[in-house]
């Protein structure tokens, strides 16, 4: 019989493309969501209320420790009220055929529901319909860079608008959520977080499809360094601008624990961000060190912070807009240790999970 064309999964040319995507890397037309194989997995959602303003985010971090064993960072936060609730958890599973986060019966997180189980008080189940995925196949939220091997952080946000539907538990208060504005990404890399961050992310805006999103850092290949910032906007005609390539459309970004400053630009798009969030009604959420399985603190967030955003076209101003629903982080480890002692804590792992 003929040889098929088709690769043998045991072909060169398909174990060249498992190292490929071992290195954190996706090939243009690939697909940036599911595992790849590096140490850390992140997964993250945000749901906002825009009638109140009020906020809930949950995430799961699927690390691989130095024994090539998987455990998870697994966090449910709410705003307001402050509620937090972080867990080491013993197992964690990142799918290997698309989205899909999991942590035992802790958590569950796909592109159309997720259910979380930090304890009687820290629970959340919603689905989620009329979803707004990401609208280029050609490359995620990384652009270029995402076909990059070896790069210690690779960004895709890869759901910009939806609805979730279902409950919340957060400390002491049960809170229905019902056509709450949802908000997805995923971040991964070979060593887990940069030595220093920035992010971003506001819905709540007066015009109900808007979705705005930045990610910026270190971003290192081996000896080579950079800085990069990403920046997101889905304007309200359903176009997605996105800046943060540092030759053909760099964003120079400003960054401080309560302010938020970015510039910008292309050939025809020109993109400013002001945020602003006060320090004292912060989150500080942890960030794993994967091979050492264990989380510290390590980004400082606010997920209540005021948002400004002004979008031109050729320098007409297209679209402006204003939340005060924002979600802001800085990350830096050190950063973020500093702030947790500064409010009398201290600076020690996030709670063990039970087995389960």
């Amino acid at each position: 019989m003929p040889r098929s064309r088709r690769l043998l999964p045991s072909s060169p040319a398909s174990a060249l493309h498992r190292a490929y995507r071992r290195s954190g890397a996706t090939l243009p037309f690939g697909d940036p969501l599911s595992a790849h194989g590096v140490a850390m997995e992140g997964y993250f959602w945000r749901l906002t209320d825009p009638g109140t303003g009020r906020v809930v985010i949950a995430l799961n971090g699927v690390n691989r420790d130095a024994a090539g064993e998987h455990w998870a960072t697994l966090g449910l936060a709410g705003h307001p009220g402050g509620h937090l609730r972080t867990v080491v958890h013993p197992h964690g599973h990142a799918s290997e055929h698309g989205l899909g986060a999991s942590a035992g019966d802790a958590f569950r997180g796909g592109p159309d529901s997720l259910s979380v189980d930090l304890g009687a008080d820290s629970r959340l189940q919603v689905d989620i319909s009329q979803p707004r995925p990401w609208p280029r196949r050609a490359v995620g939220g990384s652009s270029v860079f995402g076909s990059v091997p070896a790069l210690n952080q690779y960004w895709h946000p890869w759901l910009l608008g939806g609805k979730a539907h279902g409950t919340a538990v957060l400390g002491a208060e049960s809170v229905e959520i019902e056509g709450w504005d949802v908000y997805g990404e995923k971040n991964w890399g070979k060593g887990g977080f940069p030595d220093s961050w920035w992010w971003g992310q506001a819905q709540g805006f007066e015009e109900e499809s808007v979705c705005v999103a930045f990610a910026g850092g270190e971003v290192s290949a081996g000896p080579l360094r950079t800085t990069v910032t990403a920046l997101v906007v889905l304007l309200p005609d359903g176009r997605l601008v996105r800046l943060g390539d540092p030759v053909v459309s760099p964003v120079r970004a400003e960054v401080a624990d309560e302010h938020w400053s970015l510039r910008g630009r292309s050939a025809a798009w020109q993109i400013e961000v002001e945020g602003h969030g006060a320090l004292g009604s912060a989150h500080v959420l942890p960030v794993p060190l994967p091979f050492e399985r264990r989380n510290v603190p390590g980004a400082i967030e606010h997920l209540g912070a005021t948002m400004t955003v002004r979008v031109r076209h050729r320098g007409r101003l297209v679209w402006s807009g204003e939340s005060r629903s924002a979600a802001l982080e800085h990350g830096g480890i050190d950063r973020a240790r500093a702030e947790v002692l500064r409010r009398g804590g201290a600076a020690h792992d996030t709670e063990a999970a039970p087995l389960r």
